[in-house]
């Protein structure tokens, strides 16, 4: 586009000239004129030529260069949008660390709780869902062999359902029924014993024996779940 508007600008230059040479030699205008006209214009146009080449070159040495404009200002623009894409990213993350800590984590917990609770009820352990109560494992004393005399053997029927069978000597004290039953999870200040048939509540009384206390026989007591009382 450049270059045509350039052999416009040496037409236009040179055609006053050209009209200039015509009128002077048009009566006695020969082959070895047109030829030497013909130079004259060639030359003048690679002069014209030369002068605008280098007038252009000049200018443009004074203009910056536009692509150079261009690309800092997209490196600026995508610096700009790296710089907000990271702190949006960090604002989700933030947001996120949040909402896990105080909805999913409490939601947990709770499920945990429930099934906790919920399990302990199957079992009928649910005295280790209480504060406030120490469980100590009293040591039972060594049970004594099938065919040792003066023995009674005792079932205990959990609250699960449950039923736990060992042996005792008649002479042991009654608090060796208790012991047991803590033995196997079942705190003493929630849960009691009683008898089948006829159905009563046992009580340990200090120093008094299992033959004391009525249990002479193969005997099958309920560990049942004391009511709390209301506060």
């Amino acid at each position: 586009m450049a270059s045509r508007g350039v052999v416009g600008i040496f037409l236009l230059s040179a055609l006053p000239l050209l009209c200039l040479e015509l009128r002077r030699g048009i009566p006695s205008l020969g082959i070895k004129d047109l030829v030497l006209l013909s130079g004259r214009i060639f030359l003048l146009l690679a002069l014209l030529t030369l002068v605008i080449s280098v007038a252009t070159s000049w200018i443009n040495s004074f203009k910056p260069p536009p692509q150079v404009h261009r690309k800092e200002g997209e490196e600026e623009n995508e610096k700009r949008q790296r710089l907000a894409r990271t702190k949006q990213q960090e604002a989700q993350g933030e947001q996120a660390s949040r909402y896990i800590q105080n909805v999913l984590k409490p939601q947990q917990e709770m499920k945990l709780k429930k099934l906790e609770e919920r399990f302990y009820q199957m079992t009928g352990e649910t005295w280790k869902l209480t504060t406030g109560h120490r469980l100590e494992v009293p040591d039972l004393p060594e049970e004594p062999s099938e065919t040792a005399a003066e023995v009674v053997t005792v079932a205990l029927r959990c609250p699960s359902g449950r039923v736990l069978r060992r042996r005792f000597f008649k002479s042991w004290n009654s608090q060796v029924l208790f012991d047991w039953m803590m033995k196997i999870g079942y705190h003493k200040s929630l849960y009691s014993l009683s008898t089948s048939f006829p159905r009563r509540p046992l009580e340990a009384e200090g120093g008094l024996s299992l033959e004391d206390i009525g249990i002479t026989v193969d005997t099958v007591l309920n560990v049942e779940e004391k009511e709390q009382s209301s506060q």
